[in-house]
């Protein structure tokens, strides 16, 4: 009689530990994607409150020379309001001449 039975060149549990094996290498890679997208998100987070805090002090320090050049009176620091307004007459100057 004669043994009919097909048999595989490879064994199904050599098969199934080498695609655990795959899986849990690309599981781990995975876990470390997300973990340096985490530390870089965190990293972006921190960038950007550091660059408000930077425009926030220089929008301070714009705004007080501002109030102080507001409330500056011209009159006591010598300047003069122009008796007449004269204006130069020119030719417009454009490239089709």
């Amino acid at each position: 009689m004669r043994n009919n039975r097909f048999h595989l060149p490879w064994s199904p549990v050599a098969v199934l530990s080498g695609t655990v094996g795959i899986l849990a290498v690309v599981y781990i890679a995975l876990i470390a994607v997300v973990m340096s997208y985490a530390a870089l998100t965190i990293s972006f987070s921190q960038s950007v409150r550091d660059d408000d805090s930077a425009v926030a002090t220089l929008e301070g320090q714009y705004l007080a020379a501002v109030a102080r050049i507001t409330a500056t009176d011209y009159s006591v620091e010598g300047y003069a309001a122009p008796v007449a307004t004269v204006y130069v007459p020119s030719t417009s100057a454009t490239a089709l001449r």
